[in-house]
């Protein structure tokens, strides 16, 4: 037993004072993102916001957390860490946003071993550049040092969002039917998700470093990795307000096998047709190097599709249009088909697989 005295928290590892710097450092960031509705400034006990604003008559509060895996690992390796904090915004608004939810506020919790200023700061810098694309107001987090619980040099997130949504525009799934069409809106990549397989491809099989440039990629791997998750908040809320809705699914792990089922009803398959999207690079470049079967590939990653809406046939081809102006590059992939006799619905069938 060691005979060293600690007189000090300081002493253990923890300290508050670098703490206090921290979120004097980042209240600029945080309030660059309040909106109509946030009541108190970033340092009280809690973080407050008022719905006086929003103008429904039956309103019900949608909420989500998440976190960004081992994309942190990634970060680390590349040394650079504003970006990561938009794909913690993103896995969380993403799926409020699927229940017709608009994102208002979000919190964020940060734990280290030591913490980093510069690190952290850039993280919050990425969690107020996603609150600022998704519409929601960053309103408060949590830092925490934790010596012996996390090695030096790494860190967690999480993420915390909450939405509004009238109670009878709730988007469930229930209003699913055979002959509805699928609209896939593009990915910018792996988003969040898979990043434990990609990584083992990348680094362990195929022996590459985030510096390496892979031809068929046109950028390093580590430039394809760290590419953030994208928001599509904005043109859903505004395809919400206009067109019926009958059902949406956030393309996270586990792919569209997992994820698109959640919104079918039990008498229903989505029947999503291979070749009708781009495929990004990334992808073939994981299956090559990885030899993973096709198959475990739509299992695991969102394969260039990061959002799923399904609309009725007559709407589709506006619904395309007006994502098309708000910046999405949306695809025709499917569509919602009766399960066969004897055979279980709520499932996905992909062309050739």
């Amino acid at each position: 037993m060691s005979s060293e005295r600690v007189s000090k928290y300081s002493e253990a590892g923890v300290d508050i004072d670098r703490g206090n710097a921290f979120v004097e450092r980042i209240k600029p960031l945080v309030a660059a993102t309040h909106r109509r509705g946030v009541l108190n400034d970033l340092g009280g006990f809690s973080g407050l916001f008022a719905l006086s604003g929003e103008q429904m008559k039956n309103p019900v509060l949608v909420s989500s957390t998440d976190g960004v895996g081992t994309k942190l690992q990634v970060a680390k390796l590349c040394g650079r860490h504003d970006t990561i904090g938009i794909d913690l915004v993103a896995m969380c608004v993403n799926d409020v946003v699927v229940c017709g939810a608009k994102p208002l506020f979000f919190l964020d919790y940060f734990a280290s071993s030591a913490l980093d200023l510069d690190v952290a700061a850039d993280v919050v810098r990425g969690i107020a550049e996603g609150c600022k694309q998704a519409g929601c107001s960053l309103i408060g987090g949590e830092t925490a040092e934790m010596p012996g619980l996390y090695q030096k040099g790494d860190y967690d997130l999480a993420g915390f969002a909450v939405g509004i949504c009238e109670r009878d525009r709730l988007i469930d799934g229930s209003d699913v039917r055979v002959g509805d069409r699928i609209i896939g809106l593009a990915s910018t990549g792996l988003h969040s998700n898979g990043y434990s397989l990609a990584r083992r491809i990348f680094f362990d099989l195929a022996g590459k470093t985030v510096a390496d440039t892979v031809p068929e990629l046109g950028c390093t791997v580590g430039e394809t990795l760290l590419s953030p998750t994208r928001i599509y908040v904005e043109s859903l809320v505004n395809i919400l307000r206009r067109y019926k809705i009958n059902g949406m699914a956030h393309i996270t792990g586990g792919g569209f096998v997992d994820n698109i089922p959640r919104v079918l009803p039990a008498s229903c398959v989505a029947h999503i047709e291979q070749g009708t999207w781009p495929v990004p690079p990334v992808f073939p470049c994981l299956q090559r190097m990885g030899e993973v079967s096709l198959a475990e590939m739509y299992r695991t990653f969102n394969m260039g599709i990061g959002m799923v809406v399904i609309v009725g046939a007559n709407e589709v081809e506006d619904v395309m249009q007006q994502f098309s102006g708000y910046g999405e590059k949306p695809f025709l992939i499917g569509e919602i088909r009766a399960a066969s006799p004897g055979t279980p619905g709520k499932t996905v069938e992909i062309s050739g697989l």
